[in-house]
C-alpha cells in the first residue's frame, strides 16, 4: 500500500492552462477563425520539405552532434555576418536548439540561481516567467508604454540591484509587433556597463520586421553582444513552428556555459530537418526577402479593417496586429475576446493576458500570418461589429 497521499506543493502554482491554448480550444470549439495562436495557416516551401524527405532517405536519422550539424551553424554564422556584420565562431559560439522556447529556457537555467532577479519587460512572452520562477529566480516587471509600447529605460534603471542577473528582452515584440531602436540599445548598453548582468535577447521576429525598419539585434553593440545570448528560430522564418527548431548565438563563455544544461535539456535536436535547413538557407534569397512577404499581409489586412470600429495600433514587426476595441465595448480584454470567438466567430489572445498581473487596455492581438482568404473572412466580421 503506498504511503503516497497526492499531495503535491507545486513549483508553479499560479499557472494553469495557457491562453494561447484556452483560445484556440474555444475557437476550435465554436468554428471560429483562429487569429489566436501564432501560426500559419499556409504551407512550407516545397523545396524545403523535399529537402528534409532526401535527408530522411539519406540516412541523416540519427543523433546529431549535441551542438548541432556543421552545416547548419556555419550557414548561421555566414548570415549573422552578412546581415550585421558580426562573426559568430560556428564552433563554439552558435548551438541548435529544439525551438526558442527551449533555447530561452535552457539560458535561464544556465544563468539564474536562487534569489537571484531577472528583469522582463510586460507585456511579455509568456514562458519567460516560469522558466525563472523553475530556477529559483526572482522576475521584476517593467511596463512598456502603451499604446507604442516603448520601454521606459528610468523605469527599467530603478530595478536594477546588486541581486539582478539577467534582463529578457524582444525585438521585434510579441505581442506588442513594436521594435528596439538603437536609442534603445544604447541605454541598455550604458545601463549594464561595468555589471555582470546577461541580457537574453529573444530575437526570433528578426526577419520579420517592416517600413525599411534596420533590425537592431544585440550583436551590433560590443558592450552588448559580450553579454548577449541571441535566440533564433527556424519555425517562425520558415512558416514551420511544428518543428521546434531555433538556435543560440552567444560569445564562447557564455555559449560554453548554455552547452553545460542544454546536452542535459534535449541533447541535441532533429538531425533530417537540420541538414535540410543548412541547404536551404545556403541561398540567402529563402530568407532575405521575408519581410516582405509579411508586410504584404500586415497592410492587407489593415486595409481590409479600416472601416471597422477597431483602433489599429501601428505594427513594425511580427505576424501579429493590436487592435483596440474600446470604441466598441467597455468589457475585460478576456471578456471580451471570449465573446468575439463565441459570438462573432473569430479568435483573438488578450494583450492582458501577457502581463503577470491582467492590464485592460482593451487591445486585442491577431495573427495576420494566414492565407488571404482567412484574413478575408475574419476581417469582414470585424467590420460588421
Amino acid at each position: 500500500m503506498s504511503d503516497f497521499n497526492g499531495t503535491i506543493n507545486s513549483k508553479l502554482p499560479g499557472v494553469g492552462t495557457s491562453i494561447f491554448a484556452t483560445m484556440s480550444a474555444l475557437a476550435n470549439e465554436h468554428k471560429a477563425i483562429n487569429l489566436s495562436q501564432g501560426f500559419p495557416d499556409f504551407h512550407v516551401a516545397e523545396k524545403l520539405i523535399s529537402l528534409v524527405n532526401h535527408h530522411m532517405k539519406k540516412g541523416h536519422n540519427q543523433y546529431a552532434p549535441m551542438q548541432g550539424i556543421p552545416s547548419l551553424r556555419e550557414v548561421l554564422s555566414q548570415k549573422a555576418e552578412t546581415l550585421y556584420g558580426v562573426k559568430y565562431n560556428p564552433e563554439t559560439e552558435i548551438n541548435i536548439t529544439a525551438g526558442g522556447t527551449q533555447a530561452i529556457y535552457t539560458a535561464i537555467t544556465a544563468f539564474v540561481r536562487e534569489n537571484d532577479e531577472v528583469i522582463i519587460l510586460e507585456p511579455a512572452y509568456d514562458s519567460y516567467v516560469p522558466g525563472i520562477l523553475l530556477n529559483g529566480g526572482i522576475p521584476k516587471y517593467a511596463r512598456l508604454k502603451h499604446p507604442d509600447y516603448r520601454i521606459d529605460w528610468e523605469e527599467v534603471k530603478k530595478l536594477i540591484t546588486h541581486n539582478t542577473r539577467m534582463i529578457i528582452i524582444n525585438s521585434p515584440h510579441n505581442p506588442s509587433g513594436s521594435v528596439l531602436h538603437a536609442v534603445d540599445m544604447n541605454a541598455l548598453e550604458k545601463l549594464t556597463k561595468k555589471t555582470d548582468i546577461i541580457i537574453i535577447s529573444d530575437e526570433v521576429y528578426e526577419h520579420l520586421i517592416y517600413d525599411g525598419i534596420q533590425h537592431e539585434s544585440v550583436c551590433r553593440y560590443p558592450g552588448l553582444a559580450e553579454r548577449s545570448l541571441i535566440v533564433g528560430s527556424f519555425g517562425k522564418t520558415f512558416h514551420a513552428t511544428g518543428w521546434k527548431m531555433g538556435y543560440v548565438m552567444a560569445p564562447a563563455p557564455l555559449m560554453s556555459e548554455f552547452r553545460r544544461a542544454h546536452q542535459f535539456v534535449v541533447f541535441c535536436c532533429n538531425t533530417p530537418i537540420q541538414y535540410a535547413l543548412a541547404e536551404f538557407m545556403s541561398d540567402p534569397a529563402n530568407w532575405n526577402t521575408l519581410h516582405l512577404f509579411y508586410q504584404k499581409k500586415r497592410d492587407h489586412f489593415q486595409t481590409l479593417i479600416q472601416g471597422s470600429r477597431f483602433k489599429i495600433i501601428p505594427c513594425y514587426g511580427t505576424y501579429f496586429q493590436l487592435l483596440d476595441y474600446s470604441n466598441i465595448s467597455d468589457e475585460d480584454e478576456l471578456a471580451f475576446a471570449m465573446r468575439l470567438t463565441i459570438e462573432k466567430g473569430v479568435a483573438s489572445i488578450p494583450v492582458s493576458m501577457f502581463y503577470h498581473k491582467p492590464l485592460n487596455n482593451s487591445t486585442l492581438r491577431f495573427c495576420f500570418a494566414k492565407k488571404e482568404e482567412t484574413l478575408e473572412k475574419a476581417a469582414n466580421i470585424l467590420c460588421k461589429i
